[in-house]
């Protein structure tokens, strides 16, 4: 389970204002990829909280209402499809961390990031953690806001494209959601280079 062992290393070492910083959708079939920022008081117990991906989705959604209500401050935001397509998955996934980062309303100085790579452009000194959603309190928190946001996104989505049941798999590519984009072809959100192999 996640705890303040990397928020605290990071206070010891003279940051005040830690944020955790996760991403939801980098490897789906459409739509944009989401990424969160959220800095907790210090200390704050979130029960049940974890990695967004071993929670139900009941679950995620109790728990975000939870962390917008105690978070100090939290930011959500995306990296478009046009970046995906014209950057790549990995850059347009960085750029929505750092707006994630720089939108928040208390300034971080120091961010945990989850994974093994430091989002390029970032402006605040940053830690990387492996599986960091389920070492880290700010991490798994940015972990639900990012895949909740994601999944509401991905439900209005679907009242636009209903043919593609986009809520029932959000975007990714399972057996059902690449049978109805050969079906139906590609609309306007589905990642382009992403379906060379189903096109």
């Amino acid at each position: 389970m996640p705890d303040y062992e990397l928020e605290n290393a990071a206070l010891k070492s003279g940051f005040l204002n830690i944020c955790g910083v996760d991403e939801a959708g980098r490897g789906p079939l459409a739509g944009p990829v989401c990424a969160a920022a959220v800095i907790l008081p210090y200390g704050t117990e979130i029960e049940g909280l974890n990695d967004s991906k071993k929670l139900s989705e009941k679950k995620r959604e109790q728990l975000f209402s939870v962390i917008t209500e105690k978070a100090v401050s939290f930011c959500v935001a995306y990296g478009t499809l046009e970046e995906i397509e014209s950057v790549n998955i990995l850059n347009a996934t960085f750029a929505a961390m750092n707006r994630a980062i720089e939108g928040l309303s208390v300034k971080a100085d120091f961010a945990l990031v989850d994974g093994n790579q430091v989002p390029k452009g970032i402006k605040i000194p940053c830690q990387t953690a492996v599986k960091g959603d389920s070492k880290s309190m700010s991490i798994a928190a940015a972990s639900i806001l990012a895949k909740v946001s994601r999944d509401r996104l991905m439900l209005e989505y679907d009242e636009k494209y209903p043919e593609y049941n986009f809520k029932k798999h959000k975007g990714y590519g399972t057996k059902e959601h690449t049978e109805l984009i050969k079906q139906y072809g590609p609309c306007e959100i589905h990642r382009l280079s992403f379906l060379k192999k189903i096109l």
